[in-house]
């Protein structure tokens, strides 16, 4: 029998396992059920793809996108690995003769989506092929309570009932304890490992900044990543053309992308963001799961996402080659107030509802933050960090200031007014403004009226956004975001404490993002490296022209990095470049090193 090593090196080109690889494919060599939460870039796939070349029975790969299902099928029979896919993007036939593949053929991985295994006659069929492992991609999509609840993933859990010999490997990057617990419960029972590799991302910088005009500020952090692919977040579908259109009229290659636009429409912006250089998708959360390119170096959220899980899910996106990239999140009070609203509509039960509510209080925490926000992301996962330097909060730490006197004017009016009214209210109260509304209910005649005039609009909306993350301050939903007083509050009004805050302070997203692009910048190569990578590239362009497949099916840019840096002259100089195993270098080495014999 083969060892893990030898596979790793004969198959995929790679010398060593990266950091927690190791862990998870011996648990699983031994015959162990795993739940593995890895960051993304760390190599999840390798930890499954190993041990099933090294099993005599089938492995059977759970996966939700069909794009992620066919790239992940072209890089495996690009490194010579037998593997078959059923999907509805193939025809009757082909979905036939891939499942003949598998029975008669010696496959030895089967993707499919959850649906199509889920049925009575696939599961039926499954028995014969008694496979030697289960492998549940995206994992947290099995738990109720992961950012991306996909029902028909919860029918995975009576896997380990019908197939009692098999194991069960479940992959994610993102889940909290409370997720963790639940997928090992549901795949298989508590009776296997539960890894967790860590979910640092220290080339990701992070940085938020409060709302002042979304437009305006996009186009200045813009002006940080000429050039650059990446991906700008949207809410909603409307909002994600109109950014689209913005960019575009701008001069950058920006696409749409929401679950609304046509699918050959999608599927085509989809195939130029993986395939060209410098595409910007503006994009709804419909896009991005099981998204395998290296090479993005900026995610941008216009909005607030529903939590840290799911806002961890999305930047991860950024910088999976190991480089740079820079994160950035506007956030707004109007965001707070629809996502409270999001919870409260979705027709789950009160308990439900009370954990999403909580972990939008975690993620306006990290908004609000006045220290490292890395350390603080990676508490909220139970790892202990130390400022990391790449922050906003790191880069520019943020000035302190007493803030007490502002925040009684506010806290009276939002008292006065009996906790009944929304922001745009209570500052007009605050600042004296007799606005209709405010003339309507009389609230002119209060004390509060004009308690805080000297205070400007914006410095009020961003203290109410401090007394959120402070927790002193709630907003009601059920009754159209009326803010209400906590203690906290109670105890500032009454004189009893005092409030301290971040000075408010704006641009602080542009100026990390400046500064995280000069990191990019001085990683950058000579002239001559330059080249000879953009030579490279464009070979490999060629090549997966031909395939129909993203570029870094061929070789990862990474692969092309280490190309560059170790100029090999021969078939066993290019074995030694990561990423090129035997099968590689049959298809496209001699290829590549003409092209470096050139340079």
């Amino acid at each position: 029998m083969k060892s893990p090593e030898s596979v790793l090196k004969d198959t995929f080109g790679f010398d060593a396992f990266r950091p927690g690889q190791s862990d998870v494919i011996s648990a699983l060599v031994e015959g162990q059920s795993v739940l593995a939460v890895m960051p993304t870039g760390a190599g999840k796939s390798l930890c499954y793809q190993v041990p099933a070349l090294l099993f005599e029975r089938p492995t059977i790969v759970i996966s939700p996108l069909v794009a992620l299902m066919d790239n992940q099928v072209a890089g495996l029979r690009m490194n010579g690995v037998k593997v078959s896919a059923l999907h509805s993007g193939q025809s009757r036939e082909d979905n036939i003769a891939e499942w003949q593949a598998v029975t008669h053929g010696g496959t030895k991985l089967l993707y499919m989506s959850p649906e199509r295994l889920m049925t009575g006659r696939m599961l039926s069929a499954m028995k014969s092929l008694n496979p030697a492992m289960f492998v549940v991609d995206e994992a947290h999509c099995v738990s109720k309570w992961g950012p991306a609840f996909r029902p028909e993933y919860a029918d995975l859990q009576r896997l380990k009932d019908l197939f009692p010999n098999a194991r069960m490997a479940a992959f994610t990057a993102t889940a909290d304890e409370l997720t963790q617990k639940d997928i090992a419960d549901k795949l298989f029972s508590g009776n296997g490992r539960t890894i967790v590799q860590g979910f640092d991302r220290p080339n990701l910088s992070l940085a938020v900044s409060p709302l002042r005009n979304r437009r305006e500020q996009l186009m200045e952090f813009m002006k940080t990543a000429q050039g650059q692919s990446g991906i700008v977040y949207c809410l909603s579908r409307k909002n994600t053309e109109k950014y689209a259109d913005v960019l575009k009229a701008a001069g950058y290659k920006a696409l749409p992308y929401h679950a609304g636009l046509p699918p050959e429409t999608r599927f085509e912006n989809q195939e130029r963001f993986m395939a060209e250089d410098g595409v910007v998708m503006v994009a709804t959360i419909a896009f991005g799961m099981g998204i395998d390119k290296p090479d993005i170096r900026f995610v941008y959220h216009m909005n607030i996402p529903g939590s840290l899980e799911a806002f961890y899910q999305e930047i991860g996106r950024a910088g999976r080659d190991g480089n740079p990239a820079v994160t950035a999140l506007l956030y707004g009070l109007d965001d707070i107030r629809m996502r409270r609203q999001f919870i409260s509509d979705d027709g789950s039960d009160s308990e439900h509802q009370m954990r999403e509510h909580k972990r939008l209080d975690a993620l306006l925490g990290y908004c609000e933050a006045s220290g490292c926000r890395r350390a603080l992301l990676l508490s909220y996962f139970g790892e202990p960090a130390e400022p990391c330097g790449n922050c906003d909060n790191c880069m520019s730490p943020p000035d302190m200031i007493d803030a007490t006197l502002p925040a009684k004017a506010l806290f009276a009016a939002i008292s006065e007014t009996g906790q009944r009214f929304g922001t745009t209210h209570v500052i007009a109260v605050t600042r004296g403004e007799a606005t209709d509304r405010v003339v309507q209910f009389s609230h002119d005649n209060l004390a509060a009226f004009g308690g805080g005039k000297e205070f400007g609009k914006p410095y009020l909306q961003a203290l109410i956004r401090q007394a959120f993350g402070a927790g002193i301050i709630s907003m009601d939903i059920s009754r159209y975001g009326a803010l209400t007083l906590e203690q906290g509050a109670l105890d500032i009004l009454a004189g009893q404490a005092v409030f301290e805050c971040k000075d408010i302070a704006v641009g602080r997203t542009e100026k990390t993002a400046r500064q995280a692009r000069k990191a990019i910048a001085e990683t950058a190569l000579n002239a001559d490296e330059k080249d000879l990578l953009s030579r490279l590239k464009s070979l490999r362009m060629e090549f997966a022209r031909e395939l129909g497949k993203p570029a870094f099916v061929v070789f990862s840019d990474a692969t092309l990095m280490d190309m560059v840096a170790k100029v090999p002259s021969n078939k066993a100089e290019m074995l030694d470049v990561s990423g090129v195993g035997e099968t590689k270098y049959e298809r496209y080495g001699e290829a590549f090193l003409n092209v470096i014999g050139e340079a």
